[in-house]
């Protein structure tokens, strides 16, 4: 009985000592090191675009004037061409990426959905007290509360997709216009609000997996819930090694 709510605790603790990392020692934790290139990235994009208006207007010049050699307009045109490409191609395929864990997710619901409705009935196993309680009620609150942790994971990744769908339109807009709202500062905000969401979406996809073994025993739902847990400590946090000395003094100073 107190396995299950055990390896459930160990979980959500681990994820508030995560969040906690991720404000207040950013660059210590993947997610919060990711963000901070990601706004570099998005920066970089916009001075490519910055640059792209520019050399379309000298080429415009040397078309009139002959101030420059063409051929070098020419040249940097493709390059920034390129360049765009990758940024549409890098956002494309992590559209790709939540429209394809969206997919797995609305079809766990929907395979759960009719195991629910079914009139299939489970038998009951020889000890409760290894394989857990099968009663009716207990069997409804198992496949209950992983429908809703799936339907919330499918629900994170939608709004990923919405807002990645978002920052690949927003980036292509001329940010030389003084009219136009879309600041950098706002595109990296969606950005970021998409890979945040998407990151909800993964977890909960992660938490999933106790609950599905929940259905065959509490023990499997607490060692699982710990495996879990270890791998993605060593997943989700940067060796003090990898961080530059003097960016970890400034996240310090900046979290005083």
């Amino acid at each position: 009985m107190i396995l299950v709510p055990l390896g459930f605790m160990i979980s959500l603790g681990y994820h508030a000592w995560l969040w906690h990392k991720v404000k207040t020692q950013p660059l210590s934790t993947i997610i919060g090191t990711n963000s901070t290139a990601r706004r570099f990235w998005v920066s970089a994009i916009i001075k490519v675009q910055s640059g792209l208006q520019w050399h379309l207007n000298l080429s415009c010049i040397v078309r009139s004037e002959s101030v420059i050699s063409s051929s070098l307009v020419k040249y940097k045109l493709q390059d920034n061409e390129k360049k765009n490409i990758i940024a549409i191609q890098t956002i494309r395929n992590t559209i790709m990426g939540g429209t394809l864990m969206a997919t797995t997710s609305i079809m766990i619901c929907c395979g759960l959905a009719a195991v629910i409705s079914s009139t299939y009935s489970i038998k009951k196993p020889i000890s409760d007290s290894i394989y857990g309680a099968h009663g009716e009620l207990t069997l409804a609150l198992k496949y209950i509360t992983l429908l809703t942790v799936f339907l919330f994971s499918f629900l994170c990744y939608s709004l990923s997709i919405r807002f990645l769908n978002q920052v690949n339109i927003l980036i292509n807009t001329p940010v030389n216009d003084p009219a136009n709202p879309a600041t950098p500062d706002y595109i990296s905000d969606l950005l970021e609000k998409g890979f945040t969401v998407n990151t909800i979406g993964n977890r909960l996809f992660y938490v999933g997996l106790p609950i599905l073994l929940w259905i065959s025993g509490p023990l499997l739902v607490f060692l699982c819930s710990i495996v879990i847990v270890l791998i993605l400590y060593n997943l989700d946090f940067v060796a003090l090694s990898q961080v530059d000395p003097k960016m970890w003094m400034d996240m310090e100073m900046g979290s005083d």
